[in-house]
């Protein structure tokens, strides 16, 4: 990691990465993969980080192509916004910082909650920058509403929350709380260190798969997969809008996703070498792949072993290409996961009381915290210069 100061232009972060690559010697020829929050300064098409490091590189090796990716838990939390659900989100916010937000209305809450014995003892608070959370606020308030309606009639503040009797309005938030559920889910899936791109990938594939069936269902009225939708006897009467929802929905992910559908074949390949017909792959593959799929020993020992540990146990001289797109496929970051958790980390050290930390010790903090290598305390303790036996 590098502290960046000043400017944030794509000539600023290219320069410093190219700092870094040179401070440890490492050839722009073997660049593989770079991939970004899909920030303009990052993405620009003339002065962007990426289109420098693409020039880069060709200047070492003119048939390299750096394989750029959007990170694909950022882009699927993008999505939602073709949803538009800002007309349910607005009230649903509006409200809970109307009971949260005061420290006597939160007190009476909780408090009320507790006397009609609620399935929950609190509302919960969204966040922008956590992307599960909206998915839970809305859920929250939709199992609480009825102790909603009425803490609110206790207060008599009815008025100012007239949506809750809407009951458009709730068919909406009964959809929202359901495919936001739905997207939460996947969410969850695509996070976690140790992730190869094509796991990511089929997860959000098998996503888009499950849009084209819940439309098909919301347009014949079935909401086997909306438990939310199907408790109101008035959902039957928005299936048309909804099910328009979610063709845009599904539509958003076929074009946010694009630069991973421009590997997906290699991906395909890669994982699932036994099953892929060697006449859709390209003339350099063939005759290894049906090599290798003929190989009944390597069948087992591709059942047996982590798919990183099987292409690094072929022979290089046998199977030289499939080893080469093979280490240029699993290499691949499919998302910036690793570093939004290393900035969490960083927030965390980096606290007003510690404001004296130079880039060199938040650097140290950093990479204790993040490693997974255990220390070796007492080795540790035979390099101190004084020892404190005393303690």
């Amino acid at each position: 990691m590098e502290s960046l100061k000043g400017k944030t232009r794509g000539e600023d972060l290219f320069n410093s990465v190219s700092a870094v690559i040179l401070k440890h010697k490492l050839p722009w020829s073997t660049l593989a993969n770079v991939t970004t929050d899909g920030s303009p300064n990052l993405t620009g098409k003339n002065v962007g980080m990426l289109k420098r490091i693409q020039d880069r590189v060709k200047e070492e090796n003119p048939e390299q192509e750096v394989i750029f990716l959007h990170c694909i838990i950022h882009q699927e939390a993008l999505c939602k916004s073709v949803l538009q659900l800002d007309h349910v989100v607005k009230p649903v916010v509006k409200l809970v910082n109307f009971i949260r937000a005061r420290g006597l209305h939160h007190r009476q809450f909780i408090h009320f909650l507790e006397e009609t014995d609620a399935d929950h003892t609190d509302l919960l608070y969204h966040s922008n920058v956590r992307w599960l959370s909206l998915g839970k606020v809305c859920q929250r308030v939709w199992e609480l509403k009825q102790d909603i309606i009425s803490f609110l009639e206790l207060l008599d503040n009815t008025d100012n929350f007239p949506e809750l009797n809407d009951t458009d309005w709730l068919c909406d938030l009964a959809f929202t709380v359901d495919i936001l559920t739905h997207m939460n889910e996947l969410n969850v899936k695509l996070q976690g260190k140790k992730q190869f791109v094509h796991e990511m990938q089929a997860n959000v594939r098998a996503f888009k798969t499950k849009l084209v069936l819940f439309s098909k269902q919301m347009s014949d009225k079935s909401f086997a997969h909306f438990p939310t939708l199907a408790t109101l006897k008035e959902a039957p009467h928005h299936v048309k809008k909804f099910g328009k929802s979610l063709d845009d929905l599904h539509e958003e992910f076929c074009r946010r996703f694009r630069d991973f559908g421009k590997i997906d074949r290699a991906l395909q390949l890669v994982s699932c070498p036994f099953s892929h017909d060697p006449e859709t792959v390209p003339q350099e593959f063939q005759l290894e792949l049906i090599d290798l799929q003929c190989d009944m020993v390597l069948k087992d020992t591709f059942n047996a072993l982590k798919l990183d540990e099987f292409y690094a146990s072929l022979s290089a001289a046998k199977f030289s290409n499939i080893k080469k797109i093979a280490q240029r496929m699993l290499v691949l970051f499919g998302s910036t996961y690793v570093c939004e958790q290393t900035f969490s980390v960083m927030n965390t050290n980096k606290a007003p009381h510690r404001s004296q930390m130079s880039d060199e010790h938040l650097r140290s903090v950093l990479r204790i915290a993040t490693t997974e290598s255990p220390p070796d305390f007492d080795a540790l303790a035979k390099m101190g210069d004084q020892q404190h036996c005393s303690h």
